[in-house]
């Protein structure tokens, strides 16, 4: 089996085809695959999804993808996770019931609080552009990228890291939550990239340049 660059794992959640094309016009090849073997020996991997945590996680085990997964985030290798990949990386998350992940991270995922609509009138899911916050600099995915961009999310639950130096971005939504974390060759945001225009493919093409 060929050994590909940029390996966007394949596990029947979400729309796949968004970020090969996005990868795509920035001037990157990515290969959707759903093989353990051939993410196993990708130079970069990206995680993406929308949907379930418990959904999800069971799928990654299903078809064998979480032990490749985990193994080369662990071995250094580029990592972008995006939405529901963020999410899955942390030890727990409360969406019908309680589910493990895949405890890269320390930290659970929980839903908005019921508060911001009672309270604050705002909607759940989250959905549309909203500006992001850097809570940690010096990360090589915000290369030609402004402090204050915008980016585009749907989602109704959100990561709590218990390190706090592992978040990278922060974002407003009656109250402030992590909007992507970082470490070391590890990167993944709430926000769609794929999604977010200028910006999100200028943090394509980055991730793609490591």
């Amino acid at each position: 089996m060929n050994s590909v660059d940029i390996a966007i794992v394949d596990y029947q959640m979400g729309n796949l085809r968004s970020v090969q094309k996005a990868l795509e016009q920035v001037g990157y090849g990515a290969t959707i695959t759903g093989e353990p073997e051939q993410i196993a020996q990708a130079k970069k991997i990206v995680l993406p999804g929308v949907g379930a945590f418990g959904d999800a996680i069971g799928e990654l085990h299903a078809r064998d993808l979480a032990q490749p997964i985990c193994d080369s985030i662990r071995a250094g290798k580029p990592f972008l996770g995006i939405c529901l990949g963020l999410q899955m990386l942390f030890d727990v998350g409360y969406e019908g019931g309680e589910h493990a992940g895949l405890s890269i991270l320390p930290g659970g995922v929980t839903r908005f609080a019921p508060q911001l609509t009672s309270e604050f009138g705002l909607k759940v899911p989250h959905m549309g552009w909203n500006r992001i916050e850097v809570a940690r600099t010096g990360c090589p995915l915000l290369k030609d990228i402004q402090p204050d961009a915008h980016f585009y999310f749907v989602h109704s639950y959100f990561v709590a890291p218990t390190v706090g130096s592992q978040r990278w971005l922060n974002c407003d939504y009656g109250g402030q939550f992590c909007a992507a974390v970082w470490q070391d060759n590890l990167f993944a945001t709430q926000f769609h990239p794929e999604k977010s225009q200028r910006d999100g493919l200028q943090m394509l093409r980055n991730f793609a340049e490591l």
